[in-house]
């Protein structure tokens, strides 16, 4: 099975459409979440979410948004992109928003993988660091997670009493790059596509992921986009400018 994994598209139809338009060939997409916040374009990810398929976890701006958590534990401009997107919403995106399930997930066919937003340990959790990955790696009862939350793409192996990390090599800035990433069998993973719509790791291009689970690799991605549009959306709202600016630094 061929899975697409797009995660923290974050409102960003712009970097969205281009992902898509990347893309291999896939059988089945899986969403891991934080499909709005921060960008200009939530009906319109939502419908265009809604379309690729029936596979998604919750992210924590998905529950922030439709009332699931109190936004005054966002920061000011999160909690104001919040607000705003729940604005927009049309009442059945709003809705449908609301009924996403918590993960961790699992697709038939595919019992050694799960899908979560933050980690199998807790939804919100934000693995970062070797030492944030430790305990999700040991409870987890499936050989392979995927996660997003953080939005840096890349992975975390437990190997014995090791961890090790990785994360894409990448020659360019503005062209389609892809990096492949082989798994080894029986040992643990945790890994993260990486964010469609707001890269945090100074690449400001659009990342998501292809897993073949026949060949056990995950081809990572990186992707321009049209990213005037998506400022010129976000500026045109009068959200915050900040949520346009850091789009071009990929922070």
């Amino acid at each position: 099975m061929r899975v697409l994994l797009l995660s923290d598209i974050h409102s960003n139809l712009e970097a969205l459409d281009a992902c898509l338009a990347a893309a291999p060939a896939y059988d089945v997409v899986f969403n891991l979440g934080d499909i709005v916040g921060y960008g200009a374009s939530p009906n319109e990810v939502i419908e265009r979410s809604r379309r690729l398929g029936k596979f998604f976890v919750r992210g924590n701006h998905d529950k922030a948004v439709c009332g699931l958590v109190d936004i005054a534990d966002f920061n000011p401009v999160a909690a104001l992109a919040s607000q705003w997107t729940h604005d927009q919403l049309t009442s059945d995106n709003l809705e449908w928003l609301r009924s996403l399930p918590q993960g961790p997930v699992q697709i038939e066919g595919l019992t050694d993988v799960q899908f979560v937003h933050g980690s199998p340990v807790n939804e919100d959790e934000y693995v970062v660091t070797v030492g944030d990955a430790v305990e999700p790696l040991m409870a987890a009862p499936a050989v392979v997670t995927f996660f997003g939350h953080t939005h840096l793409q890349g992975s975390f192996m437990l190997n014995g009493d090791h961890i090790n990390s990785l994360h894409p090599a990448y020659r360019t800035v503005g062209q389609i790059e892809s990096s492949e990433f082989p798994l080894k069998k029986n040992l643990p993973y945790l890994v993260n596509p990486g964010s469609v719509g707001q890269p945090r790791d100074g690449d400001w291009r659009a990342g998501f992921a292809l897993y073949d689970s026949d060949t056990r690799i995950v081809e990572f991605y990186r992707v321009p986009y049209n990213l005037k549009s998506a400022q010129d959306r976000i500026l045109a709202a009068d959200l915050p400018q900040r949520l346009a600016t850091r789009l071009a630094a990929g922070r």
